[in-house]
């Protein structure tokens, strides 16, 4: 921890508010750009605790869907994050997987998933293609490490209040609980669902106020007769699931009360709810280790830039737990945001590429918030909420339903509007989405692990020697890496041009000439002008 005087003179260029999984990886992203004063302000002192109950198993536990595995992988993180047990077993294609994941409990079966379905046509089999099991205390400090060694600054203890942004100086000055400021060119809120830095930017938020409210808890309980079961429980008053045992969480509708979230959870208290969600009067509450609760409120702020201040992860967008897809959008905030927010501090892009990050990511947002009010309505216990669940059961457990839940789950369709106008190879069904992980065939290597540096990639799979892409390539030196290198499987393309985040920007299909005019136009849109012709 960094012990710091009332005044701090320093301006860094980015500021980031939360140390969690989010806003280590946007430190990282930042740190791997190279030239740039980064620091993370981090309310809990003791931040690097990653032993923490609430960070371990089970009540720790997330999983990491394909596109988080998929960044995990293009940074050499994703051994770390999974953990090598989970590395070692890991599954390379979908139909090793058994479940490939869950709607409000009901379970998708993998052998009735069909690989040939369009979701499939631009993902090959390989280390980040199947979720895979994390913990937060895992993730947080494989990333730590990492921000460490690209030279991040990470400050606990500090609680921010309050924010000043300077326009005629283009910077932001951040106040903290203990009366110290500091000052930077940008500020990003990670602060989670509760945001210090959204609600000291004014940024409101909208959507959807609890129906349902939870309880997620590590106890002994004693059930005599054996009734409570494992997996997830429909009652005749809420849901209730035990995946371990000792670990229980339950849902009941709020029917418009409200629960106090800040007074202690006793153990008679506890007993009651117990007994009231799962019907079973018998059962008793011998202890209470760690608690947590939990509503399905649901909201996403009405805009994720407000002057100088941005906001990624749970400060952005926040909702149930349901279906943990939380992490894995905090995640792609990240990666969108940290290598546009880098360029356009080190002055090579404009301004304006930060609108794609609202863009880009505000969609999603909106799907992940959807999901999880659609899994609460199958989970409330009133009738018309059971014929729902039992359509989706139905609809799940069909080829093409357990497809499509598979598909919307790991994130395999997920394709930005890179609004490119009329130029054809910008506007291939592969742009906009994440960049297959080809394998190269002159040894074991995949583009992923090519990726570690954070540049873009200028990608030719052709047998021949373009040139003239070599030498558009060189203007972009600074930012764009050019490959060319043939692919065991080239899935029908011949040259690609991948952002740094993997999402495809330009394509040329395999048989085509490339067109150079138009690989020039995308580099300039998501690298900046490059150097002139003859300039290094």
């Amino acid at each position: 921890m960094s012990t710091r005087g009332a005044v701090d003179t320093k301006t860094y260029d980015v500021l980031i508010a939360g140390a969690g999984p989010v806003g280590l990886l946007l430190a990282c992203e930042l740190g791997l750009a190279g030239g740039l004063s980064v620091a993370v302000l981090e309310r809990d002192p003791d931040y690097a605790n990653y032993q923490s109950p609430w960070k371990q198993q089970p009540l720790g536990v997330r999983g990491i869907n394909t596109l988080s595995a998929e960044s995990f992988h293009r940074r050499g993180l994703l051994e770390q994050v999974i953990g090598p047990e989970e590395w070692a077993k890991r599954p390379m294609d979908v139909k090793s997987t058994g479940r490939t994941g869950h709607f409000a409990g009901m379970m998708f079966d993998a052998a009735k998933v069909n690989r040939s379905a369009p979701c499939w046509k631009y993902k090959l089999p390989g280390p980040s293609l199947c979720p895979s099991p994390s913990s937060l205390g895992r993730i947080q400090e494989a990333l730590y490490q990492r921000a460490k060694e690209l030279d991040v600054e990470i400050i606990g203890g500090v609680d921010v209040t309050a924010l000043a942004q300077d326009e005629e100086h283009g910077t932001v000055e951040v106040h903290t609980k203990s009366g110290h400021s500091y000052r930077s060119k940008w500020v990003v809120g990670c602060d989670g669902a509760r945001s210090n830095i959204r609600k000291a930017a004014g940024i409101d938020m909208v959507g959807t106020e609890p129906e349902i409210f939870g309880w997620t808890v590590l106890c002994n309980l004693d059930d005599p007769n054996k009734r409570l079961k494992f997996g997830f429980t429909r009652t005749s008053t809420g849901v209730y699931g035990m995946m371990l045992p000792g670990h229980i969480f339950l849902m009941e509708p709020t029917n418009g009360e409200v629960y106090d979230r800040t007074k202690e959870l006793t153990k008679e208290e506890f007993e009651v709810i117990v007994r009231r969600v799962t019907g079973i009067d018998n059962v008793s509450v011998k202890d209470i280790q760690i608690a947590s609760t939990f509503t399905d409120r649901a909201k996403q702020a009405v805009t994720y830039k407000s002057g100088r201040v941005l906001l990624a992860g749970d400060s952005a967008h926040f909702h149930s737990p349901l279906g943990g897809q939380g992490l894995n959008a905090g995640i792609g905030d990240a990666m969108n945001l940290g290598w546009k927010l880098a360029a356009v501090v080190k002055g090579s892009v404009p301004l304006s590429l930060l609108d794609t990050y609202q863009k880009e990511r505000y969609p999603v947002g909106e799907w992940i918030t959807e999901w999880t009010r659609a899994q609460v309505a199958t989970m409330k216990p009133d009738l018309q909420s059971r014929a729902v669940a039992n359509l989706m059961k139905d609809l799940i457990g069909t080829s093409d339903g357990a497809t499509h839940m598979t598909d919307r789950f790991w994130g395999l369709s997920q394709r930005y509007d890179l609004n490119l106008g009329d130029d054809e190879q910008q506007h291939h069904d592969l742009v906009g989405r994440s960049v297959p992980d080809f394998e190269f065939t002159s040894g074991s290597d995949r583009l992923g692990e090519r990726m570690y540096s954070g540049h873009g990639q200028m990608l030719y799979l052709g047998q021949d020697d373009r040139s003239e892409l070599v030498n558009l390539a060189q203007r972009w030196s600074s930012s764009v890496e050019y490959v060319s290198e043939p692919v065991k499987d080239n899935l029908g393309f011949r040259a690609l041009l991948i952002r740094p985040d993997g999402v495809v920007a330009w394509v040329t299909e395999d048989g085509s000439e490339p067109d150079v005019n138009s690989a020039e136009a995308a580099l300039h849109r998501w690298f900046g002008p490059g150097a002139e012709v003859g300039t290094k």
